[in-house]
């Protein structure tokens, strides 16, 4: 499997730029919210029947080509495009066509099923910047008990056809209770694809799906995601490298707390906000995608000043105080978007991600000292 790359430095000094000139670098356009797979855990997902009962439309190819030129005319250069699995779209083509001659340098997300056929040859003739397939696990039974689609064999070999013609991949993976036992699988199909993998054991709340439903999820608890966030660490890591992991770890347990709570938390850290946003597939921009607010409508502000209102509502964000001198901080994935799905506040801890985070620390513990006595 190859190592994960570090970010390209032109992307890095855009980003940059960008935040000091108020631009959005990197927009992330969710085409629909529609999806052939049904997974359980899926922060948005409609079939055809919710979407023609919800009262909502999904934008037109036209409305978000238009939003791309605007956001283009702003200061975009990278776009994702996401879903649901945005190739359902019947006219996913004049999209991507239209925003691939906006020189937009266009990264796509997908369960990869669909990867075949005329469409794997449109793909093939214009590949887009990266395809970021998610992975859902190592056998078709598992797809089936986890997707609803026996789909595992299909996307594999999807996955080796652009490869073989020299597509960038990258794999995600979400660990969950319905594949967390495929995990040597998976990272054995990395390897003889020779792709990345980005896995993580911790699932967002899909508040976006269930309303109020903050800190609840179809998800591992939070003791056992530490534990596969360790056992992926052995499969990923030299001996060497989870050695060293496993030290710094346990350096930061050693700090002690000064004793001197912090009232005021951070601001948004990442660049949610400050040089990216994302568009919902009726027309509403976020921030993040795994938040609900704040949210305008562009379709009634335009672009411009739906971006300058979110960026400004962005600025207004501060995260729990208690955090900000927490030892576990740089690693335990808490955000903006974490904090606000977990507990319904931006300054709310989140217990779940407190506890992971002590967990994954004991439980590498446990490895580094099995490792050594042997």
């Amino acid at each position: 499997m190859k190592k994960t790359s570090t970010e390209p430095y032109v992307s890095t000094y855009l980003h940059s730029k960008g935040r000091r000139l108020g631009l959005p670098i990197a927009g992330n356009f969710e085409l629909t919210a529609r999806c052939n797979f049904n997974c359980p855990m899926c922060y948005v997902h409609m079939t055809d029947a919710q979407l023609r009962s919800c009262g909502k439309q999904e934008l037109t190819a036209k409305q978000w080509l238009d939003i791309a030129k605007a956001a283009r005319d702003k200061g975009m250069v990278f776009v994702l495009l996401t879903g649901g699995e945005p190739l359902v779209r019947k006219d996913f083509f004049e999209i991507y066509d239209g925003m691939r001659e906006m020189g937009l340098l266009i990264s796509i997300n997908s369960n990869g099923s669909m990867l075949k056929g005329e469409i794997l040859e449109r793909f093939l003739e214009n590949p887009p910047f990266r395809f970021n397939i998610s992975l859902y696990g190592g056998s078709n039974e598992t797809y089936r008990n986890m997707c609803g689609i026996s789909a595992y064999d299909q996307v594999k070999e999807n996955i080796r056809a652009l490869r073989k013609a020299g597509v960038d991949v990258s794999l995600n993976l979400s660990i969950t209770p319905y594949n967390k036992a495929d995990l040597p699988q998976i990272y054995a199909d990395a390897v003889e694809l020779d792709v990345n993998v980005r896995a993580s054991s911790y699932m967002y709340p899909s508040v976006r799906v269930n309303g109020d439903q903050y800190g609840c999820g179809n998800r591992l608890g939070c003791r056992e995601s530490a534990r596969y966030s360790v056992a992926w660490d052995l499969l990923r890591f030299t001996p060497e490298e989870f050695e060293k992991r496993a030290e710094a770890m346990m350096k930061l347990e050693a700090i002690e707390s000064d004793g001197c709570p912090v009232e005021a938390g951070e601001g948004v850290r990442c660049r949610a906000g400050s040089t990216s946003f994302w568009m919902t597939w009726d027309g509403r921009m976020l921030p993040c995608g795994m938040m609900t607010r704040p949210e305008v409508n562009v379709m009634e502000l335009g672009f411009d000043a739906a971006w300058e209102t979110i960026r400004k509502e962005t600025e207004k964000i501060k995260t729990p105080g208690k955090c900000v001198s927490c030892r576990y901080k740089d690693f335990c994935g808490a955000c903006a978007a974490v904090y606000f799905t977990e507990t319904g506040r931006f300054d709310g801890v989140p217990e779940y991600v407190c506890k992971r985070a002590e967990e994954i620390v004991e439980y590498t513990r446990r490895a580094y000292e099995e490792r050594k006595a042997k």
